[in-house]
């Protein structure tokens, strides 16, 4: 990792928005996801929570997302499970749904803890979810269509809530936990090695204020000596 390459990853980290993200609800059209990913990173939001659709789930695999390494994918079996983890994180959930009581979304003060909760584009979300939400918001529409594409949505509300949030100042600070920091800050910089360790759970090896790994070598001899303890272990257990 370059000096200058590690200080872009520095500068992007340093926007995150922990406390604003996005959640979907039969979304299952892969290039529908992967626009709203696209966008997700683009305003700063660092997690997307997936519910697996009931249709088209044999074509939504995590591999296929590999491409987006910027924006953690966190997959969930029911609706309900996705909106029960982010209202216990605190999360406020507004979902993009035509109700009564939906608002134009606008009107809505995306500088607090809120989820937005998309739904496919014909069907829009269940029922399930629409109950689950905390506020239906709605994008006027002046035309015939009666709605945006998901992932164009997506991209509308978001930039809405990306306007409110640099108004008040929230992305001139870093706001991620630290933890979550160097985690990302290593897995983008580090790729192969991280999976390397993550596989092995293994602790990152750390990083000087250029990005680069301190002392490898000496890592290096302690994972061997770690790998090899390990196997004395199971054969003597074995013995």
């Amino acid at each position: 990792m370059t000096p200058e390459r590690y200080q872009k990853f520095r500068a992007v980290l340093d926007r995150r928005q922990p406390d604003l993200t996005v959640m979907t609800d039969q979304v299952h059209k892969n290039h529908n996801l992967s626009a709203i990913i696209r966008t997700c990173d683009a305003v700063g939001i660092a997690d997307l929570h997936l519910t697996q659709p009931k249709e088209g789930y044999r074509g939504i695999r995590r591999r296929s997302m590999g491409s987006h390494k910027y924006v953690n994918v966190h997959h969930y079996d029911r609706v309900q499970d996705t909106a029960a983890h982010l209202k216990q994180q605190g999360f406020t959930i507004y979902a993009a749904h035509f109700s009564e009581q939906a608002i134009p979304y606008h009107e809505v003060d995306f500088t607090q803890p809120c989820a937005l909760m998309l739904g496919a584009e014909k069907r829009g979300i269940s029922s399930e979810a629409a109950a689950l939400a905390d506020q239906h918001i709605i994008i006027p529409m002046q035309g015939m269509v009666a709605s945006y594409n998901v992932s164009v949505a997506a991209a509308v509300i978001l930039v809405e809530a990306q306007r409110q949030r640099l108004i008040k100042g929230m992305y001139d600070q870093p706001k991620l936990p630290e933890a979550c920091y160097r985690k990302a800050l290593f897995q983008w910089g580090y790729p192969e090695l991280a999976r390397y360790c993550d596989e092995r759970r293994l602790p990152y090896p750390e990083l000087n204020d250029h990005g680069q790994l301190i002392n490898p070598s000496l890592w290096y001899e302690k994972v061997r000596t770690c790998k090899h303890e390990s196997i004395d272990e199971r054969g003597t257990e074995h013995e």
